[in-house]
């Protein structure tokens, strides 16, 4: 039964239109919050989204590039507008390049870097001066940090860059109860992982975990309303690794 845990709340959920993203925004709506997601890329699937979602203006999708800090202003600037505030920050947009050390280029460390450390980094500060007390910052991070694959070391290192910020924050906010905590999922059932793996590969990963599964978007969308709650007011500085017993 569904108890409104976050009713009242307003949240913003970068990269919210699929996959992990989607999963933590329905959670949120379901559990009473209002949210702004943003998408950067597939916004059909945000207005799907929203035509799905929306109840008297309880969604909002917005375009953001996470690699213009002035965007990311702008998305602060249009919650406070629409919703007079935010309480909820979850950091989920992230993006993708794989390649071996010795064939990175200079633009490909730019792009992840920017998308996935610099954007984060930067929404966190416009939280800090923008959430309400005993507000949530959650970021999603990976287990690739603990388990680095080959050909994944601007990935990994992007998201160890968010671990980090994340730690540092916690202890910055943690005078006016704001609570700072990243999620690290292990391999997930989007479009992503499927679309990029050979089935053989998701089997022997499913063979890994003792669940005998890989895992589901909302799997790590429950731990988000989790931290956001109140009932997680003890928990900050801290890295959930999400990944069924595989690490």
């Amino acid at each position: 039964m569904n108890e409104n845990n976050l009713k009242g709340k307003v949240a913003i959920v970068t990269g919210g239109s699929g996959g992990i993203g989607r999963a933590i925004v329905e959670k949120l709506v379901e559990e009473g919050a209002s949210v702004l997601f943003t998408y950067f890329q597939g916004n059909n699937r945000a207005d799907k989204l929203i035509s799905e979602l929306e109840k008297d203006k309880q969604v909002k999708a917005v375009f953001v590039d996470m690699k213009n800090v002035s965007d990311i202003k702008r998305m602060f600037e249009i919650a406070q507008l629409e919703y007079g505030g935010v309480d909820i920050l979850v950091n989920n947009a992230a993006q993708i390049r794989t390649s071996l050390i010795e064939d990175i280029t200079e633009l490909d460390y730019e792009y992840i870097m920017n998308v996935n450390a610099k954007g984060p980094l930067f929404c966190m500060q416009q939280a800090v001066k923008s959430l309400r007390d005993k507000g949530s910052i959650i970021n999603i991070s990976s287990i690739n940090t603990v388990l680095p694959e080959p050909e994944a070391a601007l990935y990994s290192a992007s998201k160890g860059a968010l671990e980090q910020f994340s730690r540092i924050a916690a202890k910055e906010v943690a005078n006016r109860e704001i609570t700072v905590n990243c999620i690290s999922p292990g391999p997930i059932n989007t479009d992503l992982l499927m679309n990029h793996n050979p089935k053989e590969v998701i089997e022997q990963i499913e063979a890994m975990t003792p669940f005998g599964r890989i895992g589901e978007p909302e799997d790590i969308a429950n731990i988000v309303v989790f931290l956001a709650s109140s009932k997680a007011r003890w928990i900050t500085g801290q890295n959930l690794r999400a990944s069924g017993g595989l690490v």
